[in-house]
């Protein structure tokens, strides 16, 4: 395949056709592993996490649990789904009393697909997320 951090995961027929989601039943997947680049997400000047072994899905670099502050994450009752990540449970993040509403989020429970970011946390919504 040329690029080791590139893999193509094979899905039965009958996850090619939820709601219009995938265009065929493969799906291309980055992730980085181990990354070498010592990763930062910020906010309000302030390191939420940092790490050189986040994972890399759909563009998003995925944080290890113990690698981000959790005095900066406050639960949030948000859930979205995923037709192949599964359900995602939010984080607002809040740095001195500034709320980022839903700005990170992790799924407890992945599905089989997904299984590398267990235990992950990923951000958006202004956190920047930089090397």
């Amino acid at each position: 395949m040329g690029n080791p951090s590139v893999y193509i995961v094979d899905y039965p027929n009958k996850y090619s056709t939820l709601k219009g989601f995938f265009r065929s039943k493969l799906l291309n997947i980055q992730a980085v592993g181990k990354n070498k680049n010592f990763m930062k997400a910020i906010w309000k000047n302030q390191i939420i996490a940092e790490s050189n072994e986040t994972k890399l899905v759909e563009g998003n670099h995925y944080f290890p649990a113990e690698s981000v502050v959790q005095q900066f994450l406050k639960p949030s009752g948000t859930h979205t789904s995923c037709p192949w990540k599964g359900q995602a449970s939010y984080y607002h993040v809040e740095v001195e009393g500034e709320v980022n509403t839903d700005a990170a989020w992790y799924y407890e429970h992945p599905k089989p697909a997904a299984e590398e970011i267990r235990d992950h946390v990923a951000f958006y919504k202004g956190v920047k997320v930089v090397e």
